[in-house]
């Protein structure tokens, strides 16, 4: 491995340009981690594939991995998984029928070994098959409609019946239902999104957990805006020997239980291990917890991962850190001192935002 790279994944979503910003931030700061140059955006004409620790902007298909020369998870910070829907919260819940609609590949297995961390709900990929799941769910209150490739609070609904499902339903593309899915599970209130997950770049490794803010961006939507993590060194072994509350050690347990599931998909591979898990009441009072989705490439967390890491690399006897990952829309309040900024402007597509993460203490060193 002779550098670090940047790379824009075959099938990566459209990024706005603070993530933009924010990818090649958090690959400098890989960089520096593991003392490799930093050399920008992967050039295939120009770059030999084999030579680099990639950081890319999606999870990548197995043999877009295959073609770049990455055969371990300590080649990227990211994921290798074999199909597209695999990347995606389309996997988080079984479909509705034994023969419903399904892409190829489709692990009825996972679906099933994750039944008992997730909330209840069905993955569609046929309007029929979104009907019989919306009925389903109907009889525990509202059904959270969401697009398998929206992100950060992007491409979600709620509706209250079966006519709201079919107003839905008409604005939404056959060929992408087929293609992609819609994910139908029954709504919460009052919800708290916890960030669990662990994340290793070369010898060294950290597993957090923590909890996300939602605020509202430039357009009036409530969308992601940052995470508050409790970081230790170390695995999941380590965060488990953590003090933390009840509700916080479910969400561990259930994020633990999503990933070895996942780690069941042939070819799959992941340095960087990331679940949102939803924690609120539902329609007919009841508390419930279950894993939203997974994400295994860059995300929101990632500048807060990276503060760790260096973090514990900078100080050896550092065992557990505070960071927090923070995205403010229109004008932004008052920066943390100390802060490292990593995007303060006008994005082009969504307005004024800053960006920054803070390392906020040192909870737990050793002589």
């Amino acid at each position: 491995m002779e550098a670090v790279a940047v790379l824009f994944a075959g099938l990566s979503a459209p990024m706005y340009t603070h993530e933009k910003v924010t990818l090649s931030v958090v690959a400098k700061s890989i960089a520096r981690l593991i003392e490799h140059p930093f050399v920008g955006e992967f050039d295939p004409r120009a770059h030999v594939a084999g030579h680099f620790f990639f950081v890319p902007s999606d999870t990548l298909m197995r043999d877009e991995a295959q073609d770049l020369g990455i055969h371990s998870s300590h080649q990227l910070y990211g994921a290798v998984v074999p199909y597209p829907f695999v990347k995606t919260k389309a996997i988080t819940h079984r479909l509705v029928a034994t023969h419903a609609a399904c892409p190829s590949g489709w692990s009825s297995a996972f679906a099933d070994g994750v039944h008992s961390a997730v909330l209840p709900g069905f993955t569609a990929f046929s309007a029929d098959d979104a009907r019989l799941a919306a009925e389903r769910i109907l009889t525990l209150g509202t059904v959270h409609l969401k697009e398998p490739l929206g992100d950060g609070g992007h491409g979600q609904a709620v509706v209250r019946s079966l006519g709201e499902l079919e107003a839905y339903l008409e604005n939404f593309p056959a060929e992408k239902l087929a293609s992609h899915g819609l994910v139908l599970e029954t709504n919460l209130r009052r919800v708290l999104t916890r960030s669990v997950g662990s994340t290793t770049i070369g010898n060294r490794s950290i597993a957090y957990h923590g909890t996300q803010r939602t605020v509202t961006n430039n357009h009036g939507l409530s969308v992601y805006g940052g995470s508050h993590l409790i970081c230790v060194r170390g695995g999941w072994s380590a965060l488990e020997g953590l003090p933390m509350e009840a509700e916080a050690r479910l969400a561990v347990k259930q994020a633990r239980i999503y990933d070895r599931n996942a780690a069941k998909f042939p070819g799959f591979l992941a340095s960087r291990r990331n679940y949102d898990v939803g924690q609120g009441i539902d329609e007919h009072g009841r508390w419930r917890s279950g894993v939203f989705e997974a994400s295994w490439r860059s995300g929101g967390a990632s500048t807060a991962e990276l503060a760790a890491l260096t973090a514990f690399a900078n100080d050896p006897g550092l065992q557990v850190v505070e960071t927090a990952s923070v995205k403010e829309y229109g004008k932004p309040r008052k920066i943390p001192v100390g802060a490292a900024i990593h995007f303060h402007g006008d994005d082009p597509e969504e307005g004024p935002l800053v960006r920054y993460t803070t390392a906020i203490r040192a909870l737990c060193q050793v002589a």
